[in-house]
Formats: C-alpha cells, structure tokens, sequence
C-alpha cells in the first residue's frame, strides 16, 4: 500500500468519524426539542416525590428556575441519544471485528442502558432517600433549621445519581474491552486492590461522611467489579475460542493450497 494510499484511508476514517459525530448532533439536537415537553413533568415529579415532599424548595436567584429547567432538558436529551452514540461507537469500530463478534458486541447496547437505568434507580430509590434522611436528621440534632435552595437540591441529585448510572456500566466496559482484547480478566484479578482503593475514593465523593452511606456504595460497586471480572472471563475465553477457530481455518486454508 503506497502512502497516498494510507492518507486516503486516514482521511476517510476521519469523514466516517465526522458523519457519525454530526448524526449523534443532530439527534441530540431533536432530542433536546422533545425534552422541553418532558422536564416539566419530571421535575414536579421529583418535587413532590417522598424524598422531597417534606422540603420546601427554594431560587436563591432569578435564573436558578431555568437553570434546572436547561439541565433537565440536557439530561433527559443524553439519555435519549445514549443508544444512538453506542450504536455509532459500535459501527465506527465494527469493521475491525470478526462476524460473531460484531453479533455480540451489537448485543452491549441495550445492555448498557438497562445497566444505566438500573444505576440511575438504585442511587435515587435506595440510596437518594437514606441520604436525605440522615441530612434531615443531622439538622435537626444540630437544631438547624434548612433552607433548600432548588439549584442545590437537584445538582446533589445529579451528582449522586448519574456517576452511579455511569458506574454501573463496569461490567459491559469490562467485557468490551476484553472482546477487543485491550484487558485480560488476569490482569483485572492483578489490579484488585487498587481498583477496590479507587472505587473507595469514588464513593467518598458521593456520599455523605458516615459509614453506613459509604458501605452502600462502596459494597455494590465492590460486587460490579467481582461481576466484570466473571464476565471478562467468559469474554476472554470466547476470544480464544475465535482466535484458535481463526487459525484452524488459515492452517486449512494453507493445506488445501499446498
């Protein structure tokens, strides 16, 4: 292959990524309209669910009402394009896979939404409500009378539930990573402790300084990591399986020939 050659295949690599950037923009862009019907409803919801019937909200300035109102709107517009930005990762990089895997890898999508939703439920439906609860509690031990302001109020919910949903996505990174043979299920093993000190040090970000609350997300994301490493296993020996059937067919291929 001449350089030209290789410059031109760059170059379309590059219009292909391009093409695919301004679908995922353009959607996001319908998404966001659609939005603007849906996050009304969903922040009354979150208003007035148990976890925060009992606070009265407040704007501390003019424009905090449409600041949450914006994010809201960014929120729900990713989690709509979430699908369409894994099936474009997923066509960007599928011509580099073997058929079954391209099969398989297509699987990971609706897999890692439901993972992302079911991250998003577990913090705002288990941990959310415990979490105000003990703020609640603390303040009145400490006679403090609380004034929620709503910019506060829903950027702790923000920052509590979608690192979660992002978190909960381990085990389908792992496994993807694994097919592409970028990790091995040997070196997660290796690479425990540490990756157990960082998800401590994650979790100790999200989570108010008592010990319960820590080991509420400290013990699922510890279960995450053990989960991924099962799964990598299971992808690591499908790849094996694939590369040895690879190199059956090529030795067939190079006796038939002779």
């Amino acid at each position: 292959m001449s350089q030209s050659q290789k410059d031109m295949t760059m170059y379309e690599h590059i219009g292909e990524l391009q093409k695919r950037l301004m679908i995922v923009v353009v959607f996001f862009l319908l998404a966001f309209v659609a939005s603007f019907f849906l996050a009304e409803p969903l922040i009354r919801y979150l208003q007035h669910a148990d976890e925060a019937k009992e606070l009265t909200m407040n704007a501390f300035r003019l424009t905090d009402p449409l600041k949450i109102y914006m994010e809201m709107m960014v929120f729900i517009s990713l989690i709509l394009t979430a699908p369409l930005i894994l099936f474009q990762v997923w066509s960007f990089i599928s011509p580099g896979l073997y058929e079954t895997e391209r099969k398989v890898t297509l699987s990971y999508i609706p897999i890692s939404l439901l993972l992302f939703l079911g991250g998003l439920s577990f913090s705002y439906f288990i941990l959310f409500p415990y979490i105000v609860e003990f703020m609640m509690t603390l303040s009145d031990s400490l006679e403090i009378q609380q004034v929620i302001g709503i910019n506060e109020y829903f950027h702790f919910l923000f920052q509590l539930t979608i690192p979660f949903g992002l978190l909960f996505q381990l085990p389908v990174a792992m496994l993807f990573l694994t097919r592409l043979g970028i990790i091995t299920p040997m070196v997660m093993a290796k690479v425990r402790k540490v990756a157990y000190f960082i998800l401590l040090v994650i979790a100790a970000f999200i989570t108010p300084p008592d010990i319960v609350s820590h080991l509420m997300v400290t013990v699922p994301l510890f279960i995450l990591y053990e989960i991924s490493i099962w799964i990598s296993k299971i992808g690591y020996k499908k790849v094996l399986e694939a590369e040895q059937k690879l190199e059956m067919e090529q030795y067939e291929e190079e006796r038939n020939k002779d």
